[in-house]
């Protein structure tokens, strides 16, 4: 579907045969027949496409509208607060439908498992975040917890704090993410001693530390896989 280009009118979905209009599609064909503009313009609820189709131009499509704070979304004409609330409500949905399978929680069977799951956000997020997956003993997703939001090199991590989750839950396993906004995957001398740290306290509580993952845009890094923090042995 073209562009709305500038100084044309909008296409208003109105003006659109009954049987072509987004909800018409939707119920007759189902969601997968509809393009992402389609899509955008029934979450918003918008009265033309002309708004979905700038949205995805604007931001560079699903993952630009993900990464978008609530004030940048609200910048867009015709985009006000409620829209933008429904938009990253929508989003925040479809990330979560990430963590389950049907009914079933997430079962982590290897690092890519928790890249694949982590990824939509946290590859977006300007500052760095630490945060644990909290695992049973089929290593299904309990709890995502977010256990600091700032540098791990400048915040001083407690790891006690990390395993208190863990803990109250009953949790036989983790494992520990933390993103990168500068794209590098390159782990800190801050990131190796807060590994070896973790590994150890894990140890002592009887709750394994699977792994540390570093999130980066668009790709990941597992520190186990690099031996980096874990004992090889």
């Amino acid at each position: 579907m073209a562009y709305q280009l500038p100084g044309l009118p909008a296409l208003r979905i109105r003006a659109l045969p009954a049987s072509e209009r987004p909800l018409a599609r939707l119920q007759q064909h189902g969601p997968g027949a509809l393009s992402a503009a389609e899509l955008l313009a029934l979450i918003l609820q918008a009265e033309s496409l002309d708004l979905a189709q700038r949205l995805l131009l604007d931001l560079s499509g699903w993952a630009g509208l993900q990464r978008a704070a609530l004030a940048e979304l609200q910048r867009v004409t015709g985009v006000g607060p409620v829209r933008a609330a429904q938009l990253k409500a929508a989003l925040e949905i479809g990330r979560r439908l990430l963590a389950t399978a049907g009914d079933e929680r997430l079962q982590i069977t290897q690092p890519a498992d928790a890249a694949r799951f982590l990824m939509l956000e946290m590859a977006s997020l300007e500052q760095e975040h630490l945060r644990v997956l909290c695992l049973d003993t089929n290593n299904r997703l309990q709890k995502l917890q977010t256990v600091y939001i700032g540098s791990v090199n400048a915040t001083p991590i407690r790891v006690g704090e990390l395993f208190r989750e863990p803990v109250r839950l009953n949790s036989t396993a983790i494992i520990v993410c933390h993103n990168h906004p500068s794209g590098d995957l390159g782990p800190s001398p801050g990131d190796l001693a807060v590994t070896r740290a973790i590994v150890q306290a894990g140890a002592l509580l009887d709750i394994e530390a699977l792994d540390h993952l570093i999130i980066g845009r668009g790709h990941w890094m597992s520190m186990r896989e690099r031996g980096l923090g874990f004992d090889r042995g």
